[in-house]
């Protein structure tokens, strides 16, 4: 396949994705949740501490639309497929910020204080590649969905009255975005099926989130979300494998990566510690 066919196929691809957003997945942060439903609710803190946290890497939007349009440049499938990505987690971070807002768990000052905090830093893509991005975007939208899946579970064990919504609809998203991003793969794979490989392996032995190394008081936040019931089994069981096999593939089909490539992004996947928490 030629590098214009290849961008074709994106495109197409892309058409497929949006067509779907269009007819079955948009969503209205104002009009289809019932924030009335809060009134008189006591949020639980751990809830709070998780949805602000996760609020919080959505902040990093800028930084991860800069780094995605300036790989796709002159491909122009995978740039419309940036922006509307970035459209999306607007909301979700937007959503999670009202519920946040609107129960009282967050004042205006305390939300600007933490958005304060959180963009002092900055947020660097961990490839420089385009392909290896796309591995990593599949790694990371199915990582962020299983978060939302299990933060959804423990909001209605909880009995909140609008997260478990919140979290539905978010977690559709970021789901949809994965699928997006195992098309562009198998793309990949048939056109250069040994280089997609090595990358593969190369992202899945390297893959962190980006809240470790970002966010304020990282520590205590992973303490908390352990609580979730996810951990480094559940990274690989829910994601990588279930990931592997979307693409026809299992782990002995990926080649061995050297082992310095894994001091090159050092540390655990995410937020998967060695003693397991969210990612």
């Amino acid at each position: 396949m030629t590098g214009r066919a290849l961008r074709e196929a994106f495109h197409r691809e892309y058409l497929t994705f949006f067509e779907q957003a269009e007819r079955t997945r948009r969503w209205n942060v104002f009009t289809d949740i019932d924030w009335g439903r809060l009134a008189g609710h006591d949020p639980d803190p751990g809830l709070v501490l998780c949805a602000e946290t996760f609020c919080g890497v959505e902040m990093y939007l800028p930084d991860y639309l800069r780094a995605h349009l300036d790989l796709m440049r002159g491909d122009y499938g995978r740039a419309w497929f940036a922006a509307n990505w970035g459209y999306e987690e607007a909301k979700h971070s937007l959503v999670l910020r009202e519920y946040l807002r609107r129960s009282g768990a967050r004042s205006e000052t305390q939300l600007h204080d933490y958005a304060d905090a959180v963009l002092a830093r900055r947020w660097e893509p961990p490839y420089g590649d385009g392909r290896r991005m796309t591995i990593y975007g599949a790694l990371q939208e199915l990582t962020t969905f299983v978060i939302y899946r299990k933060q959804r579970g423990w909001a209605d064990r909880h009995g909140d009255p609008v997260l478990p919504e919140v979290y539905r609809l978010v977690a559709r998203d970021e789901m949809a975005h994965s699928r997006f991003y195992l098309r562009m793969i198998r793309l990949h794979l048939a056109e250069d099926r040994a280089g997609t490989l090595a990358d593969l392996a190369y992202v899945l032995r390297t893959f962190r989130m980006p809240a470790e190394d970002l966010l304020p008081d990282y520590d205590t936040r992973v303490e908390v979300m352990r609580a979730a019931g996810i951990d480094r089994s559940v990274f690989l069981t829910e994601v990588v494998l279930p990931l592997l096999r979307e693409l026809g593939l299992t782990r002995h089909d990926l080649p061995r990566v050297p082992a310095q490539a894994a001091t090159e992004i050092p540390g655990p996947p995410g937020l998967l510690t060695a003693a397991g928490s969210a990612g």
